[in-house]
């Protein structure tokens, strides 16, 4: 068991580093889509599936896929990933924080410090019922709903959208979800 918990860490803390890496690095990274504005941190809070993705080594074959945000009295935000993985249940706790104005859909996230990621959301609904979430880099993308599954029609509107802003959605994945 102590040698699983030594195992994740380590993973973790090559997540962190290929996060920010990507974030200084970025393939296919043109002009950032820029981050919603009139974000209120307050409604993004609680529980987020994750409904698609673009690949990234770290969620290979991760199914059951969701992340709750807690806002702290410092104003970061606690992050808790949890997904199953070839049959196991596997967490993951950080930070994120703003960028700059809180006003602006712009973070950064950290499963290891020193080193954060891009966290930009650039697509929410009015209701904070779907989230779109990019980095610097078009290689990352994930679609984020507060209920396991989205109709598809609005999902379908979803894709449309990051076609349009260059996203490669033949690579998509779509983890199973099956919580209520």
């Amino acid at each position: 068991m102590k040698r699983k918990a030594i195992h994740f860490s380590i993973m973790a803390i090559m997540v962190s580093f290929l996060a920010a890496l990507c974030g200084c690095v970025s393939g296919n990274a043109s002009s950032p889509i820029p981050a919603v504005e009139n974000f209120d941190v307050v409604r993004y809070m609680g529980t987020w599936y994750e409904i698609a993705r673009l690949p990234q080594w770290f969620e290979r074959n991760m199914n059951e896929v969701k992340a709750e945000y807690t806002l702290q009295p410092n104003g970061t935000v606690k992050v808790v990933n949890t997904g199953v993985q070839n049959g196991e249940w596997k967490r993951t706790e950080g930070v994120a924080r703003f960028k700059g104005w809180k006003k602006i859909g712009s973070l950064e996230v950290s499963f290891f410090k020193p080193f954060y990621g891009d966290y930009r959301i650039i697509r929410l609904a009015d209701d904070y019922h779907y989230a779109i979430v990019t980095s610097k880099s078009k290689n990352s993308l994930w679609i984020l709903a507060r209920t396991p599954q989205l109709p598809q029609a609005e999902l379908d509107e979803l894709l449309s959208f990051v076609i349009g802003k260059d996203f490669d959605i033949s690579r998509l994945e779509y983890p199973t979800q099956t919580s209520k």
